[in-house]
């Protein structure tokens, strides 16, 4: 069993249980989370995960297709340009930025890691473009190995359930929800947790009445009482 203790000013210290039990519902709730970018192998994943910074899965899955069309290697993309680029993925936010970060990923792979992509997270963040989320979706999502990405959604609904302090940043998020957890269980819940917060623990109008943590769990709810 672990125990972790949540403290904001606004809040009473309060100790919460994460066992089994604690889990289950969220697990009920989004049996099916899974990610929900389209990809067919890592190199398209790794592409993918480093444009929906700051953009939505659904605004990424529209680009791509053309993009890997006209890409369809990481060689490929090395030998692009910025201006070649910009075109096929001018959809997203912060292209000019995102089309110079694919670019030069792909050439650093292929100059550094002989054009196969890294497995470790650590190899990873040394790649442009690449943070310790996108390193834990790779490694993760496409090599099948512990990881446990916190994106915007991952970090809300972690503060909100008492998981993490309030004030901690992404970095410590992630680290006290990996000590919560066995490794085993890190891929499942990153993806239940982000199904939560990207369809129920909304960030504006959370949709509190259907959440099975409310009575128990929810900082938000306890904080208004």
């Amino acid at each position: 069993m672990n125990k972790y203790m949540l403290r904001e000013d606004n809040y009473q210290i309060k100790t919460i249980k994460h066992d089994e039990k604690f889990w289950q519902p969220l697990k009920e709730t989004f049996p099916n989370a899974r990610c929900e970018l389209n990809y067919r192998n890592i190199y398209e994943l790794a592409i993918s995960v480093i444009l929906s910074a700051q953009s939505t899965d659904k605004a990424v899955n529209e680009v791509t297709p053309a993009l890997f069309r006209k890409y369809p290697r990481i060689e490929a993309l090395a030998e692009a340009t910025v201006e070649k680029v910009i075109p096929y993925i001018k959809k997203i936010g912060l292209y000019k930025n995102k089309a110079n970060h694919i670019i030069q990923f792909a050439k650093t792979v292929q100059a550094d890691f002989d054009g196969v992509i890294p497995s470790t997270i650590e190899e990873l963040i040394l790649l442009p473009g690449v943070g310790r989320k996108t390193a834990n979706v790779i490694v993760s999502e496409g090599f099948g190995l512990p990881g446990l990405a916190v994106d915007t959604h991952v970090e809300r609904v972690s503060k909100r359930l008492g998981l993490v302090n309030p004030n901690d940043n992404s970095f410590q998020v992630e680290m006290k929800l990996k000590r919560l957890l066995p490794p085993e269980k890190w891929h499942e819940v990153h993806h239940q947790l982000i199904f939560m917060g990207r369809y129920l623990c909304l960030a504006r109008k959370p949709l509190c009445s259907l959440c099975p943590f409310r009575e128990e769990y929810c900082q938000m709810i306890h904080n208004k009482k």
